[in-house]
């Protein structure tokens, strides 16, 4: 069975107006069978009293049937009595108010899930939020709903009954329209359709994410905006042929001085029960509410492939190890039958025939695959400019650097995954992502440039920004979140030249002071994190400086201790000595009162667990992922232009 639905924007109290408009449309593109009225059906408490009591006493004619919703206001006392005092919602003929978490199905077979109210964040885990009395909703609103029927199974007392497997094999329902008053944070995520550009960033809702995801409707509607976007359409992998389409609408009866946005929306929908195969659409985009999730990433075998998570250098992920995975052992040498090394390494090397001369040392006694000064340079010395990566050293080339041959720092890999013995291949600077004189740098993200260091925007930087940014959790424009990077390709700040040390440490300092002046002025302030890494395919030593509101300071240092598998040392100055002078890995983190959190790193070590904890703390796990945060070129661009704004008054460097 189809059903013709018309959705229309806010009215606001314009009842008359939009009864005429919605009659004339019926008459001249019709018949619907429904109206859906979204967001703010009435005007404000105390605004229109004589059009609500007309409206109340069904003095209006409704064209049809239809439905209306709590938007950003609460609902006038009048229509909360009348809709308590009758069955259904029922308001007047035709009209009937929606719940304000509810599931509701309509004559035709349509299945409706609404959402009511606006979304606060600081309320949101407060209060019941129920009450169509109060404003906005909150966490109980949303469990409510993503505990219906329609959308999740209830728990049975025996899962192993007849009832159990009946009700696991009959398929839900679902919903096929889903009505809120915000968007979902992430709907705009994979999108090419650039949104309106909004000023606030109230009409985004993180918590309707799940209710997305666990609802998985046809429709979408949104208002609160108040301006029309379309989304392209995307599609739910697990439910055969499902597609949700996202449709924000314009707000009818509010007066506007420019372009009206429109109102209304038109379409065909049929019954759950009678959809049949359809092919997939051409302009179908990845689903934004199925994005790889942090514990995909953190389950990542080696942390190898991420080391350049800033600048969309990703790899491939290594190949599993040689173990057995019964008794989880290595697998014993072929040759000799030990396990505590390959038949690669086996110290049982093949004797060559009588006569036999490598021609790499011209020597005998062993195979070329086995000659000892392989990848050794003799101790020849590089020449003027070359550092080594692994140490910082000038005085030798990296296949003679004893840190980097330490059999204790563990085995590499090559660009394919494959492990390998010796040192990490040297990385040329035409294939670091930090080095200036890298082509494929993007430059159009780099907001200074001084004598040791430049400051610039990462790629998928951290604070939301653009359409999405919140003055409440995103004070800096163009979000602020900065790397400080040495503009000399050094591997890590603890094993700098002596030559060069002082400058390039004193010129990140006076920058990071810097940028903490210049977020004070937004109300905000720095967390400073570095990772020390000298293992793995590449390196080039960056600090990244994050923006939080000020309120959360005293937070951060909770919001790194989560994780028991990261261990602060007692000691953070002492152990930062001790990494310097044993060349050892370490995560660092500074506070924004000015203290010090070290971990040093032994083995796998996920690479994001600074941007991890900050975006817990700032209630956008969304965020985790940068590159499900890369936006385009000319948003980049945007967001460079306004931070520079903002710190050129402070820029040791201007």
């Amino acid at each position: 069975m189809s059903c013709r639905v018309l959705a229309v924007g806010p009215v606001l109290g314009s009842f008359r107006e939009i009864f005429a408009k919605v009659k004339a449309m019926d008459e001249k593109h019709g018949k619907f069978d429904l109206l859906l009225c979204t967001g703010d059906f009435f005007a404000k408490e105390g605004e229109g009293e004589e059009a609500l009591d007309e409206l109340l006493a069904g003095s209006l004619d409704v064209p049809m049937h239809a439905y209306v919703m709590q938007g950003t206001y609460p609902l006038p006392q009048k229509v909360i009595k009348k809709a308590e005092e009758t069955s259904g919602g029922y308001l007047c003929p035709n009209l009937y108010l929606l719940g304000k978490s509810s599931v509701t199905l309509t004559p035709q077979g349509i299945r409706i899930a609404c959402i009511g109210g606006a979304y606060d964040r600081e309320l949101y885990k407060s209060g019941k939020g129920l009450d169509h009395a109060v404003g906005h909703f909150t966490a109980q609103t949303v469990k409510s709903l993503v505990s219906h029927p329609s959308i999740t199974r209830p728990a049975l007392e025996n899962p192993n009954s007849l009832a159990a497997a009946k009700a696991a094999s009959t398929p839900l329902p679902l919903i096929d329209i889903l009505l809120t008053n915000p968007w979902p944070l992430s709907i705009d995520m994979y999108s090419t359709g650039k949104p309106p550009e909004i000023s606030s960033s109230n009409y985004l809702s993180d918590p309707l994410n799940e209710v997305v995801l666990k609802a998985k409707p046809r429709y979408h509607f949104a208002s609160l905006p108040g301006k029309f976007w379309e989304r392209e359409p995307f599609m739910w992998e697990a439910e055969e042929n499902r597609v949700t389409r996202f449709i924000s609408l314009g707000s009818f009866g509010e007066v506007t001085t420019g372009k009206k946005q429109r109102w209304f929306y038109a379409f065909s929908i049929t019954t759950a029960s009678s959809i049949s195969q359809q092919p997939k659409l051409p302009n179908v985009t990845k689903n934004p509410f199925q994005a790889p999730s942090l514990n995909q990433a953190q389950k990542r075998p080696s942390d190898e492939t991420s080391e350049n998570f800033i600048w969309n250098d990703t790899g491939k992920p290594p190949k599993k190890s040689r173990t057995d995975s019964k008794e989880g052992k290595s697998k014993p040498c072929r040759k000799c039958g030990a396990v505590d090394h390959t038949i690669r390494d086996c110290p049982e090397k093949e004797t060559p025939p009588e006569g036999y001369v490598c021609r790499k040392c011209q020597e005998p006694g062993h195979y070329v695959k086995d000659c000892p000064v392989t990848g050794d340079t003799g101790g020849k010395k590089p020449k003027e400019g070359y550092v080594c990566r692994a140490c910082g050293s000038d005085q030798h080339f990296i296949q003679d650097c004893p840190v980097a041959n330490d059999p204790s720092r563990g085995r590499h890999h090559d660009d394919g995954g494959r492990k390998r013995k010796g040192p990490p291949r040297e990385i040329r600077p035409d294939e670091c992502w930090f080095c200036l004189s890298n082509p494929r740098l993007a430059k159009h993200l780099i907001v200074t440039i001084g004598t040791e260091c430049y400051v610039t925007l990462p790629k998928g930087q951290l604070p939301y920004t653009g359409h999405k940014a919140d003055k409440d959790w995103t004070p800096v424009p163009g979000g602020g979140h900065v790397l400080i990077v040495p503009i000399e390709h050094h591997p890590t700040l603890h094993t700098l030249p002596e030559d060069v040390r002082s400058p390039i440490l004193d010129e990140i300092e006076k920058t990071t002071a810097a940028l903490k002046e210049c977020y004070k002025s937004f109300g905000a302030v720095p967390v400073v994190f570095e990772i020390a890494r000298l293992s793995g395919m590449g390196g080039h030593a960056h600090v990244q400086v994050v923006p939080i509101p000020a309120r959360l300071k005293d937070e951060v240092e909770a919001a790194f201790s989560k994780d028991p598998a990261v261990v602060w040392e007692q000691d953070p100055e002492a152990a930062l000595r001790d990494a310097a002078e044993s060349k050892r890995d370490y995560f660092r983190v500074a506070l924004p009162d000015g203290r010090q959190m070290v971990h040093m790193i032994s083995g796998f070590f996920n690479l994001q667990f600074g941007r991890f904890a900050l975006a817990n703390l700032m209630g956008a796990p969304d965020r985790v992922d940068w590159k499900a945060c890369i936006g385009s070129d000319e948003a980049e661009e945007a967001d460079t232009k306004a931070f520079q704004a903002a710190f050129t008054p402070f820029d040791p460097s201007s």
